[in-house]
């Protein structure tokens, strides 16, 4: 009985060396490693992007499955990922995302920094043209790059007086005779006509400085009768549809001479210089000059209407003169009609 007892057990022993030879050998420290790797998740490097649950399972499912090798589950998931780290898959390149996305190689974090050290040293094409607006909306800029207002208005009116050369005093006498006999018409209908009214002034009369217009600050419509005025003044004259009379170089209106002949373009006084010419052909002059040079658009008709009164204002500002929009000392001098 102890013979069979003892030979069972030598059995016994044998078959479990045989089955212990035919394992591989693992050292103590190579279980413990592998046990620490199976039971603790792999640490992502630095800078790479950590792997979903999802992609890590499936990573060490198909580690374990994988035919044709006997290396333990622990190993070939170490494989799997580094084959996986050294080259990027197809199906991530197709998909437009960057190579190694989930595991970036160690020099990815290293290019990274680089491509925002660069971001941070070179200015983008937005922020470059910010800096410029920027540039341009400091007021040193701003006044570098335009001219003032005044300065952009005085070289205009400079360019205007430049351009507006008067004829020469043959074209003057040549625009006299042409207007020889020259006889205004009413024309209510393209030249309306202003009505009396006794508290009437000059506007910005106050402001025009000189002698010269002191008839216009002191202007006053007055009414009477034919016999007050050919009382007190040698000549009155029907002209364009409204009796005048004149005054020491200057027609005005006689307002309450006849009471079917009040047609007015212009209330206040006309001068014309002390020839005592009628005001109609002295308008009629001023016009056909002032047309040649290019400030007056309309018809050459001898009435002060609103058109020429326009024209004259652009043409004394542009001579610096008092912009009083009718025939004036100054006026006529600086056209060389005195």
């Amino acid at each position: 009985m102890k013979r069979f007892t003892s030979l069972l057990i030598g059995c016994s022993l044998a078959l479990a060396g045989v089955a212990l030879a035919q394992q591989p050998e693992e050292s103590p420290g190579k279980k413990k490693k592998q046990g620490a790797e199976q039971t603790q998740p792999t640490q992502a490097k630095p800078g790479a992007k950590a792997a979903s649950p999802h992609e890590t399972a499936v990573k060490e499912h198909g580690a374990r499955n994988a035919p044709g090798t006997n290396e333990p589950a622990a190993t070939k998931g170490r494989k799997g990922r580094a084959s996986q780290e050294s080259a990027s898959p197809v199906g991530t390149q197709n998909t437009g995302q960057a190579a190694g996305s989930a595991t970036p190689s160690a020099e990815q974090p290293k290019k990274g920094m680089k491509g925002r050290a660069a971001t941070k040293g070179s200015a983008t094409p937005a922020a470059t043209a910010a800096a410029a607006a920027a540039a341009r909306a400091t007021p040193g800029a701003a006044a570098s790059a335009a001219p003032s207002v005044s300065a952009t208005g005085q070289q205009r009116g400079q360019a205007n007086a430049a351009a507006a050369k008067k004829p020469a005093p043959q074209q003057v006498q040549q625009i006299k005779a042409q207007h020889a006999n020259f006889r205004a018409q009413p024309k209510p209908q393209q030249v309306p006509a202003v009505t009396y009214n006794q508290n009437y002034r000059i506007q910005g009369s106050d402001q025009w400085q000189g002698p010269q217009y002191e008839v216009f600050r002191s202007y006053r419509p007055e009414w009477h009768d034919q016999g007050w005025y050919r009382s007190r003044y040698n000549r009155v004259e029907l002209i364009g549809g409204g009796y005048y009379y004149w005054n020491n170089g200057y027609w005005y209106p006689a307002w309450g001479y006849d009471s079917g002949a009040q047609y007015y373009a212009y209330d206040g006084p006309i001068y014309v210089g002390h020839r005592a010419e009628p005001p109609d052909r002295v308008i009629a002059d001023v016009q056909a000059e002032l047309q040649q040079m290019g400030y007056y658009k309309g018809e050459v008709d001898g009435l002060l209407g609103p058109m020429t009164r326009e024209a004259l204002t652009a043409y004394q500002a542009d001579q610096g003169l008092a912009t009083t929009a009718a025939i004036d000392e100054p006026t006529l001098d600086s056209l060389g009609m005195s």
